[in-house]
């Protein structure tokens, strides 16, 4: 198939498989400023959802006050995706318009 180095043999099936490492796309989680979203309710979804402690939830915070976005983390496509809608559920439960969304990295 290719080169031996690059590839394992199976040897009841004699399948062969890379042995190179494929690393996922990253996806970064985004919250965006508005004038109606709380500033505590935006720490409570940083420390809630993203696992944040409280200073860095307050950092995160800040940005997304004063640059109008917020970086939350770094995630593979699929916990980014579960991330923007926990964020949009508890927004919406809680009467705010906060925005968060994912960018490919």
């Amino acid at each position: 198939m290719g080169n031996s180095e690059d590839y394992l043999t199976d040897g009841e099936t004699g399948i062969e498989f890379s042995k190179k490492t494929i690393t996922p796309k990253m996806y970064k989680v985004i919250l965006h400023n508005d004038d109606y979203t709380t500033m505590e309710f935006v720490i409570e979804i940083l420390t809630t959802i993203f696992n944040k402690q409280t200073e860095e939830a307050t950092i995160i915070m800040l940005d997304v006050h004063k640059r109008g976005r917020g970086i939350c983390g770094f995630y593979t496509y699929d916990v980014a995706v579960t991330k923007v809608a926990q964020v949009q559920h508890l927004s919406e439960k809680n009467q705010f318009p906060l925005r968060c969304s994912y960018e490919e990295e």
